[in-house]
């Protein structure tokens, strides 16, 4: 087995050792702090040795342990360090290899000195606090400085070895700020504001070092920058080119890193601090191009939106080992996490929320949404007019050119013209828009395609299993026959029999008005029902009803079962409220095309008891069962009130495994 050594006191170390977790090498990560240790998780094949070691020490440890590499992903600035792990390695002819840090790109401006001696010199004889972010080795050269004591403050590491320098150095406690990073933008420029700092002064530690953050808190504090320049650097590769090599030189596959990133409205300010510096250490950044726009400049970015599109930039960025996929508002809301994680199998994935456009719509309102009801009609044939007659608030992601409008333009042709529309166009843009009206109102205006809508309407009420028989269109048909319904007592119990999810596929054959179709596709919002009648007349008060219930879910076939069935694509349930004689051909069809169909059918002639009792017997079902419902209706008769019995109805539920017994 290989053995690699890693010293590892960077951030970019600790990813190396990380990376290396589970590839079949040892790994000795070398750190100078019992805090390094403590960051690095243990793992199986992994030795971490602390403490700082002498020139001598690093020979010993390279001829004892004879590896096969060492790579020195110490600090850029450790030049002191980098040269000694170099010359133990010439001695004992290991194979040395450079992690080199990319520069955090300088502001323009930023006061660029070639070392403390030039940054001594500069602020001599300016007046002004000066906030040391360059660590407590080199302390002691700034105790040069004029009114040094009282103009100098030093953020170090929490540890005695950094208070101790500062004491030796001059410093008084409140002088002194122990701390241990990351520090974003905000608490830098806090530090900043709180000790009055005219000046920072730092060390171009690259992004990794938290350089960027540094740079826009001195330019929002009014800090004069001071950057320390680098000393010379010896050659190297960058993260990416040292995972590529070690790869192709041990035989090691590194799964590809992938960051799924919610970037909320787009915009880096409104990102979390956890999605920028996924960025920032990503080696691609993929997604949509008008969120690239966001991107910093000179990161390396792919545009692709759709899934396939996404892996195929993952796999085929072969140089590239960690990935960001941009993806508007939040991760887990109406977005392509869902789409995208059966494709990344292969790659070590994490998911970063983002806020959400319902999020940021209601916000703008100044609106709670724990009440709201969300659907997506973006790329998505979905009617809304169900969601909104049955819930107070719905919030609606809407795309596309006319979106917006067309859902203002559905609602007024429903009757729902008075329910009240907000919508909000490129929220977190500049030229972002909120707009509130009725749905009348709105439906004369024009938005933009990036538009999402708070739907409010208060005289929302919602459809319960067992619709009143009088809201369905009824009567005769064209040919003068009266067409069957199945009554709401009957409807609610076939319906707690069947139990259809959300997105269930539903079969609802012999199905006369259409009363159960309609009661299925109110239940099955997510799914499909399809109605099979072969009645003209029925069939007519079919669409009558989809129309009045607005029930776009539901698709009506003209025809005879099972005939009319064959092309529909597999059922999950199936209510059998007609057979036309064919009862035993349909159940086959049923389990031919669903081996797990749940099926409820209803019988009112003992010669149908009699064919779905032989139906039991003859098909292998893991749940059968049967009742008889019997109910009566009351009816005036002059100053009394009487009770009519109804026809009894048996209702039988077969739950099926899997073809003919």
């Amino acid at each position: 087995m290989y053995k690699l050594c890693v010293f590892a006191g960077t951030t970019e170390g600790r990813e190396l050792v990380e990376l290396l977790a589970g590839q079949p090498v040892e790994v000795t990560a070398c750190v100078a702090t019992e805090y390094g240790e403590a960051l690095l998780e243990s793992r199986e094949g992994l030795t971490v040795s602390a403490g700082r070691l002498a020139e001598e020490e690093m020979e010993a440890l390279f001829c004892r342990e004879r590896f096969h590499m060492v790579v020195d992903a110490t600090h850029p600035y450790a030049e002191q360090v980098t040269e000694n792990i170099a010359r133990a390695c010439e001695r004992t002819g290991t194979e040395y290899l450079r992690l080199l840090r990319g520069s955090g790109g300088m502001p323009e401006d930023a006061v660029c000195v070639p070392d403390i001696a030039g940054a001594l010199a500069w602020l001599a004889d300016r007046p002004g606090n000066i906030l040391l972010t360059t660590g407590s080795k080199e302390l002691s050269k700034y105790a040069a400085l004029p009114d040094f004591s009282r103009r100098v403050y030093a953020r170090v590491l929490p540890m005695e070895p950094s208070l101790s320098a500062c004491r030796e150095a001059g410093l008084a406690p409140d002088h002194i700020i122990a701390m241990q990073g990351p520090f974003s933008r905000e608490m830098n420029a806090a530090m900043l504001r709180a000790v009055q700092a005219a000046y920072l002064v730092t060390k171009d530690a690259g992004e990794k070092g938290g350089f960027g953050k540094k740079a826009a808190a001195a330019r929002e504090a009014g800090a004069v920058l001071i950057v320390v320049g680098r000393p010379a650097q010896r050659d190297g590769l960058d993260f990416s080119s040292t995972a590529e090599l070690l790869e192709r030189r041990f035989g090691l596959r590194f799964r590809p890193r992938v960051v799924l990133a919610g970037v909320g409205p787009g915009r880096m300010e409104d990102m979390t601090a956890s999605v920028r510096r996924a960025i920032h250490e990503a080696d691609c950044v993929i997604g949509a191009r008008r969120m690239l726009e966001s991107v910093p400049e000179g990161k390396r970015t792919r545009a692709a939106i759709a899934p396939e599109e996404i892996t195929a930039c993952i796999r085929e960025s072969r140089d590239c080992r960690r990935f960001v996929v941009l993806l508007s508002g939040d991760t887990g809301f109406f977005s392509g996490t869902k789409r995208l994680l059966p494709l990344l199998k292969d790659c070590e994935v994490e998911i970063l929320p983002g806020l959400s456009s319902l999020q940021v719509l209601c916000a703008r309102l100044g609106t709670s949404y724990e009440d709201v009801v969300s659907v997506s009609l973006h790329g998505r044939d979905r009617n809304l007019v169900p969601d909104v007659v049955q819930n107070r608030r719905v919030f609606a992601l809407v795309g596309g050119p006319e979106g917006m409008t067309q859902v203002c333009r559905t609602l007024t042709a429903a009757g729902l013209g008075e329910v009240r529309v907000s919508a909000g166009e490129r929220l977190g843009y500049p030229e972002e828009r909120i707009t509130s009206g009725s749905a009348r109102e709105m439906a004369e205006k024009r938005f933009d395609d990036l538009s999402v809508a708070l739907i409010e309407n208060p005289a929302a009420r919602p459809f319960l299993p067992g619709l009143p028989d009088q809201q369905f269109q009824r009567g005769e048909g064209k040919d003068g026959c009266v067409v069957p319904m199945t009554k709401w007592e009957i409807r609610a119990c076939a319906l707690s029999k069947l139990r259809p999810a959300r997105d269930s596929v539903c079969w609802d054959i012999g199905a006369g008005t259409g009363s159960m179709s309609i009661e299925l596709a109110l239940q099955a919002r997510d799914g499909k029902v399809f109605a099979v009648e072969r009645k003209e007349g029925a069939l007519t008060l079919l669409r009558e009803n989809r129309e009045k219930f607005h029930v776009s879910n539901l698709e009506i076939t003209a025809g005879t079962a099972p005939e009319a069935c064959s092309q529909l694509p597999a059922p999950t349930h199936a209510f059998l409220g007609g057979s036309a004689g064919n009862l035993r051909e349909i159940v086959a069809l049923l389990l031919k095309k669903n081996p797990d169909v749940r099926i409820v059918a209803s019988a009112v002639t003992l010669e149908t008891v009699a064919e779905l009792t032989e139906i039991a017997k003859e098909f292998s079902f893991t749940e059968f069962d049967v009742v008889s419902i019997s109910t009566a209706r009351g009816r005036e008769a002059g100053s009394y009130h009487l009770m009519t019995a109804q026809n009894p109805v048996y209702l039988f539920t077969f739950q099926g495994q899997g073809g003919a017994a």
